[in-house]
């Protein structure tokens, strides 16, 4: 049932100086959303990724459109 589904809080980030990233490891897989500073590279943590849906929830929760970039 769909009747007292939570809505998708729509945040906003700083879409000049900062890019949407998923940092995946390699040892053990794990993958987890956030953004990344462009100048100065620092990292931010966002949320864990298990899912395909948990990586769509992050792009709707960000209003983020187009691909996101993996990096290891």
């Amino acid at each position: 049932m769909g009747l007292f589904r939570k809505k998708v809080e729509v945040r906003t980030y700083d879409k000049e100086n900062k890019k949407p990233v998923i940092r995946a490891s390699i040892c053990n897989g794990e993958q987890i959303a956030g953004f990344k500073e462009i100048h100065t590279g620092r990292f931010e943590e966002i949320m864990l990724i298990k899912s395909p849906a948990d990586l769509e929830r992050f792009k709707t929760m960000y209003g983020i459109t187009e691909e996101v970039a993996k990096e290891y």
